[in-house]
């Protein structure tokens, strides 16, 4: 079972939400649907704009800390470094398209593929 690390925003880009989930499509669902919820009504944070994929929980969660622990800067070049014009990402049915050489050091894998780069 996947884990998944993802940051969220509103159409704005004036917040930015990092959680924590195992079922990716779920969580973005949920945030589309209960909008308001979580966050005030006038942020509608609902576009799921990065997110990276954990075959362990543990990884996940000491990823999700870090990330949480980011400023709004450095998570806005980590946006920008898979998803560069914030694009609202679907939840892909296979990741057998990932590229290898783009998985990093701590296990991460990248959730979605840059359609700039295919």
């Amino acid at each position: 079972m996947n884990n998944y690390i993802y940051i969220l925003t509103d159409s704005n880009r004036n917040c930015l939400h990092v959680g924590m989930t195992d079922d990716l499509q779920k969580a973005a669902k949920t945030y589309r649907e209960l909008n308001g919820l979580f966050f005030e009504a006038i942020s509608n944070v609902s576009r799921l704009v990065y997110h990276e994929a954990f075959t362990n929980e543990e990884e996940a969660l000491l990823r999700f800390k870090e990330l949480s622990r980011y400023t709004r800067m450095q998570k806005e070049r980590l946006i920008r470094r898979r998803n560069p014009n914030w694009l609202a990402l679907g939840i892909p049915a296979a990741m057998a398209s990932i590229n290898p050489s783009s998985l990093s050091h701590r296990g991460v894998r990248p959730a979605f593929t840059n359609r700039a780069q295919n």
